[in-house]
């Protein structure tokens, strides 16, 4: 899909409503949840398909050392807007990613699949340059939000959600699985409802905070481990020093 300086604006802007800020919120606590997991400092990680950097940006702000890759030159400009000289940006496809084997830790891929002409050679890609972990973000299809915006509805004008391609985890755990085999796994969605419930106040932020079952939420994600055993929870930190004993 081609993204012109218009499309960009729309496409930030979009992020500058209430349902868009309410998503975006949402969507940031089910990522940064599963990649709690993973070590971040000293560790770099790159976002295939990083658009105007909204999620660079984040995992940034986890801890990690990022760059990003888009095949949107405009997109790429609104990323180097947001992040600076935070990340290194490529013009690029996923498909034919220009680094080479295991040159980075980890991989992310948010809602980027579903523009890939061909999502599991995308995905082979992510898990060649990928040494300990592939992050799968995802419109659900599965999810009352595909019901009322994904589909292509007569009364609907026609735009990128209808015609994107919307995956179910089952599919992209078997898209996964035909190019790094069977891999320890974590998975959740968030926003069970469509856009008219994503929404401030009370009632809205119960409905919305949780971390849903994979199957529910419009925004999935799973997060794929490479190597070694399953990666243990972290512990808490201390909001305080402890004290000295003794």
């Amino acid at each position: 899909m081609f993204y012109d300086d218009k499309a960009v604006a729309r496409y930030e802007g979009w992020f500058g409503t209430l349902p868009g800020r309410v998503a975006l919120a949402r969507e940031k606590a089910l990522l940064a949840s599963l990649v709690s997991a993973w070590p971040r400092r000293g560790q770099r990680l790159l976002e295939v398909g990083c658009g105007p950097g909204l999620f660079l940006e984040h995992f940034w702000d986890l801890g990690f050392d990022v760059d990003g890759l888009d095949p949107s030159p405009a997109m790429l400009k609104a990323a180097r807007s947001r992040l600076g000289k935070k990340a290194d940006l490529h013009l690029g496809q996923a498909e034919h990613l220009p680094f080479g084997d295991k040159e980075y830790d980890f991989v992310a891929l948010i809602t980027a699949l579903e523009f890939c002409d061909a999502p599991g050679k995308a995905l082979g890609e992510a898990v060649r340059v990928a040494r300990k972990g592939v992050l799968v973000g995802f419109l659900n299809r599965c999810s009352l939000y595909r019901l009322t915006h994904g589909l292509p509805w007569a009364q609907c004008r026609r735009g990128s959600l209808q015609a994107a391609r919307w995956f179910s985890c089952r599919e992209i755990v078997r898209l996964f699985g035909e190019v790094a085999g069977r891999r320890p796994r974590t998975s959740a969605s968030v926003l069970p409802g469509p856009p008219a419930t994503w929404r401030e106040g009370w009632f809205w932020r119960l409905l919305n905070r949780p971390l849903y079952p994979v199957c529910l939420g419009a925004f999935a994600a799973v997060r794929f481990d490479l190597v070694g055993d399953r990666p243990l929870t972290p512990l808490m930190s201390f909001s305080t020093e402890p004290t000295a004993q003794g």
